[in-house]
């Protein structure tokens, strides 16, 4: 198995028996972008010489096994609605082609703090507001699945990314649906948090009283470890929750027995694919 195709945990585990170095997994992330990006147009820039120079920090980081997390070292991509300072910053969008944010998201700041390396930026609707991500101001991104099919939007980017092989996890933000379809067209796990519970300073907004920022990841575990990185309060955000962040990892051993759970039955509609709801279906009995 490439080390592109592992998950967060299975490559942190890694990183923390030096069995491979951040350095060594990110240029393998760079490779395969390298190789198939011109097929996906997942991402909108790469930031090649800041993803290695965070890659050998993170690697002194783990040596020295000074404040190591489960992101340390781990490569992730995000959505260009979200700011980094001084790297090309622009929503999908030619009207802020030269912006340079100069300040980073709280999001980013986060992952900053744990380590993680930032691969660039992935493509998105035009100020996110799309749902196919053919609306973005640069190229439409294609399903890695079947290329001419779309990927979903606004977070298309990071859904193709993650499922391509060219990012571990990513961050993508999502107003109706902007994250979770995506994630469905293009077979991976996306997740939009409680509105407050991730902050939204640093994010190019869509609908302010709607938006969150999210994980896409390739599966449920991995996703924890993304959202319990950036959730929080932040005074910067006037609607952020104070709230405790609970452990989400260890929540998921607990199981769903004596839970009571919702089902809209408008989620099962005429001409639904029959595999699609079967599937669904199955998950939650």
């Amino acid at each position: 198995m490439n080390l592109f195709q592992k998950t967060i945990r299975e490559l942190h585990q890694m990183l923390l028996d030096r069995e491979i170095s951040s350095v060594e997994l990110t240029e393998s992330l760079l490779d395969q972008i390298a190789a198939v990006g011109e097929k996906t147009r997942a991402y909108l820039v790469v930031t090649r010489e800041l993803a290695l120079r965070q890659a050998k920090a993170a690697d002194e980081r783990l040596l020295a096994k000074r404040d190591v997390r489960p992101l340390t070292g781990i490569p992730i991509a995000l959505k260009d609605v979200l700011c980094v300072q001084d790297v090309v910053s622009t929503a999908g969008s030619k009207i802020l082609k030269d912006f340079l944010p100069p300040y980073s998201a709280t999001v980013v700041e986060r992952l900053e703090a744990e380590g993680a390396v930032f691969l660039g930026k992935t493509n998105c609707d035009e100020f996110a507001m799309g749902s196919s991500n053919e609306n973005s101001g640069y190229w439409p991104v294609h399903n890695p699945w079947a290329l001419d099919r779309v990927p979903g939007g606004s977070s298309g980017g990071s859904a193709a990314a993650v499922a391509s092989g060219e990012a571990i996890g990513a961050l993508g933000s999502d107003t109706g649906g902007s994250i979770r379809q995506p994630a469905a067209l293009t077979g991976i796990v996306g997740f939009k948090p409680t509105y407050g519970r991730v902050s939204r300073y640093g994010l190019i907004a869509f609908a302010s009283s709607l938006d969150q920022i999210g994980p896409m990841t390739k599966d449920v575990g991995d996703s924890a470890i993304l959202l319990q990185a950036i959730a929080g309060h932040d005074p910067r955000d006037s609607t952020s929750s104070s709230r405790p962040v609970p452990d989400y990892l260890s929540t998921l051993r607990n199981g769903v027995k004596g839970m009571r759970l919702g089902v809209p039955k408008e989620y099962f509609v005429a001409g639904m694919e029959p595999a699609v709801e079967q599937a669904i279906r199955d998950a939650i009995r």
